[in-house]
């Protein structure tokens, strides 16, 4: 009998009956995701009708207005946003299996808040301490030392966690908390000393956003989030294994440790290649892994997978929504993602547990 076949959910007497097979889960998600796609390249300020596609993309008679404004601000905002969700989704598929917990989230490890961290010492002190570094590496100064900060953070998050009989999950989580606290009282005390100006730069950045959307952008976050794909995807059965508990998985032969470390470096580059060139997007790597383990069961096969292109729908939806329903103003996708995505995550936790909150 494999690991895959031996693993059991958290609450096995959730999953008996009635759900859905994995292969047509994410059928189905593919062409929710094409469509959501194709609706979402339609939404802004500059209205495209869906119609004007084909001959926008194959240079028709749309007209050079509507092919600029598609291939130069609507597309890398597209494909933005499906690597941004895909990469979180798939984070926290990757966080909930190691765990244990429905309800952890990449957050956890400390990227986000090391990366906020960083990118606001750049934002209020980076002048002062580092003058050089913006004339040096232009635009992708805060870029860089976002992503360098939320892994450096995981790093530190990592070493707090070990003992002596390898990384406690346990000890992981407190330490999480216990650091990403630190970071956060940091951010309060950049606030404080930060000019207008710098307060509200560090504001925007903080609550997430697409609208800085450009090619080279999109190239790094699109590789780091396959890189990190192929990665976690390969942890499918081992994490289904680990779902039993930690002696049971060494038992059926799971190198723990090695999983341990390759989740949390495939968290760690998904999510901080994501926040640092949009910010902070909460509440997706919550949500997605929660949804998809609630309509196809725990295993981890398609638990994974189905996050990714569910992440992605929901981010590429809410960007949309966040740049239309304010227009010409543009709501931050921080802001929306938590919004709608609170709410909505508690109707799931009424439906799916039977009980009035």
């Amino acid at each position: 009998m494999s690991a895959t076949d031996t693993a059991m959910p958290w609450n096995p007497r959730r999953w008996t009956a009635g759900q859905v097979p994995g292969p047509t889960l994410l059928g189905a998600l593919s062409v929710l995701l094409l469509v959501t796609l194709l609706w979402a390249a339609g939404q802004g300020a500059y209205s495209l009708p869906l119609s004007d596609l084909p001959a926008v993309l194959f240079g028709g008679s749309a007209g050079s207005g509507a092919e600029l404004v598609f291939f130069n601000i609507r597309l890398p905002r597209l494909v933005l946003g499906l690597a941004a969700g895909a990469g979180l989704g798939l984070a926290g598929a990757l966080m909930q299996g190691l765990f244990r917990n429905p309800l952890a989230d990449p957050g956890l490890i400390g990227v986000s808040s090391g990366a906020a961290l960083a990118a606001g010492f750049t934002i209020v002190l980076g002048n002062l301490w580092f003058p050089d570094l913006p004339r040096s590496l232009g635009s992708w100064t805060l870029v860089l030392m976002a992503f360098g900060g939320g892994l450096a953070v995981t790093v530190l998050i990592y070493l707090l966690s070990r003992g002596e009989g390898g990384t406690r999950v346990g000890l992981m989580l407190l330490a999480g908390i216990a650091v990403n606290a630190l970071a956060g009282a940091g951010l309060g005390l950049l606030n404080f000393l930060a000019t207008d100006e710098q307060l509200r730069n560090l504001q925007f950045w903080l609550l997430g956003s697409l609208g800085g959307a450009r090619w080279s952008a999109v190239a790094l976050v699109g590789l780091i989030t396959l890189l990190a794909g192929a990665i976690g995807l390969r942890l499918a059965r081992a994490l289904n294994a680990l779902a039993l508990g930690e002696a049971q998985a060494v038992l059926l032969g799971v190198p723990i440790e090695r999983v341990k470390r390759i989740a949390i470096v495939a968290t760690a580059l998904a999510v901080g290649a994501v926040t640092a060139t949009t910010g902070i997007i909460g509440f997706i790597g919550l949500v997605a892994p929660h949804m998809v383990r609630l309509v196809a069961g725990p295993d981890h096969r398609w638990v994974l997978p189905g996050s990714a292109l569910l992440g992605a729908v929901m981010v590429i939806a809410a960007d949309a929504v966040a740049r239309t329903i304010l227009q010409p103003a543009e709501l931050p996708l921080g802001v929306l993602t938590a919004a709608v995505g609170v709410p909505f995550f508690l109707l799931l936790l009424r439906s799916a547990h039977g009980r009035r909150l």
